[in-house]
């Protein structure tokens, strides 16, 4: 995991840790409690780390889990149905807060089970567009964290995948399609493609033959070349799509 990323957990285990929690000298009254959503499995080796550098950073500011707060962590894996369930249970729970670990995925079943339990979520994809927070200045609600990228930056990775191969034309364009963000990404993407004289071609993250497949049909042509949108999804087959399109010898883009 990349030293920003680490950083951006310590700080958000900072957040967690000082907005819902009583002050310092109320620790002793009752143990805090802390839900925790990941569209992850517990032995993905991105997300251990971060879990570590989340349970630093409550560390720093005297929160001990087991000592003085209790975190319920909920592994979902990427299983749509799986995650609105695990983030039911998390809202029953009722703990002081909720951490939203992987973005949209995570975010919109927690605001679908709950309005009242404070909610921070990480590495969202423009959170007023998919209607999480009313604005960045104010976000209103039960709801806050940090911000990944705005959809306009998808744009900007044609442009990175131009610059390093002038001749691609045809884009495989990795993404999925059941979430926000992946429309979002997919739709700057589109529009950015006409003025760099490239056609964007869907390809969706859920179903590993697809991605097999027709990034194969675009490495037929001399063409191609491959951007991956930022998603779970994408995060869980990334082993398969590097291999996939260092296979076929394709020029990529990774967000």
């Amino acid at each position: 995991m990349s030293n920003m990323r680490r950083r951006e957990f310590i700080t958000l285990g900072a957040a967690v840790a000082t907005w819902p929690l009583a002050a310092r000298a109320q620790q002793g009254e009752r143990m805090r409690r802390i839900g925790v959503l990941l569209a992850a499995t517990a032995d993905d080796p991105e997300f251990q780390p971060r879990m570590k550098a989340f349970q630093q950073g409550l560390a720093l500011l005297g929160w001990i889990d087991g000592r003085n707060v209790q975190i319920d962590t909920r592994w979902a894996a990427t299983n749509a149905d799986d995650i609105r369930k695990h983030a039911v249970e998390l809202a029953a729970l009722a703990p002081d807060a909720i951490l939203a670990g992987s973005g949209t995925t995570t975010v919109a079943p927690l605001l679908q089970a709950t309005r009242t339990v404070p909610i921070v979520f990480v590495v969202v994809i423009d959170p007023v567009g998919a209607g999480f927070v009313s604005s960045l200045a104010r976000p209103g609600g039960n709801a806050t964290g940090f911000l990944m990228f705005e959809y306009g930056l998808s744009g900007k990775w044609l442009e990175v995948l131009k610059q390093i191969a002038p001749g691609v034309k045809r884009v495989a364009i990795v993404r999925d399609a059941t979430i926000a963000s992946g429309i979002g990404q997919f739709g700057a993407i589109q529009s950015a493609a006409p003025s760099l004289g490239m056609e964007a071609i869907p390809v969706n993250v859920r179903e590993v033959g697809e991605i097999e497949r027709d990034i194969a049909a675009v490495s037929r042509s001399s063409s191609g070349g491959v951007v991956v949108t930022g998603s779970p999804e994408a995060n869980r087959h990334r082993d398969l799509i590097i291999t996939v399109a260092a296979r076929h010898r394709l020029p990529a883009v990774y967000p």
